[in-house]
């Protein structure tokens, strides 16, 4: 049994359901909740002994803003709206330096240099069978649709971080941990 964590940033509620609701067009069951991604599953091994160090971060770190934008694609098979936020950034590179995970690893996971923050919509192939995957001409129809009813893009106060734990029964990541900025 295979135990995969990644950290992500939740937007507020009402834009999570409004985003849930928009993919429940295209996609029959997302992976997740929509999330913006800080550090991927490198290193966040099953002993959770990395957990302490992310955790003496997010104390040292003040909440701070993040804005969401228009959608844009990783290559031509992955759509998701952009995000904008240095501190977000910052952020990230404490935590991937403070959990050390290998060279591999980081470029794997494109983290440090590589680090593009993102709420994703949707995949043409999602790994692992955790979702249903799309066509190019869903994920065409999905930016146009994006662009019309997920507007405006919010900005928003992250004030926490949240550890995600893969369920393999439910075949989905769920909420293992919260953790809170500036102590």
């Amino acid at each position: 049994m295979k135990i995969d964590y990644f950290i992500g940033i939740v937007p507020p509620g009402e834009y999570v359901e409004r985003v849930e609701r928009f993919q429940r067009k295209w996609i029959r069951q997302s992976g997740v909740e929509p999330h913006i991604t800080l550090k991927a599953q490198g290193g966040l091994t099953p002993d959770k002994k990395w957990l302490g160090n992310v955790k003496r971060v997010c104390e040292n770190i003040s909440p701070f803003q993040v804005s969401l934008g228009k959608p844009k694609y990783f290559g031509n098979n992955i759509l998701y709206l952009s995000v904008d936020s240095a501190e977000l950034h910052t952020l990230h590179q404490k935590i991937v330096k403070e959990i050390s995970p290998s060279h591999e690893l980081i470029k794997r996971y494109f983290e440090l240099d590589d680090f593009v923050p993102h709420l994703t919509l949707g995949k043409e192939h999602y790994g692992g069978n955790i979702s249903t995957p799309l066509s190019k001409d869903g994920l065409t129809e999905m930016e146009r649709a994006a662009e019309e009813e997920l507007t405006p893009y919010p900005a928003f106060k992250v004030d926490f971080v949240r550890v995600y734990e893969l369920d393999i029964v439910k075949r989905r990541y769920e909420t293992f941990l919260d953790i809170y900025l500036g102590g």
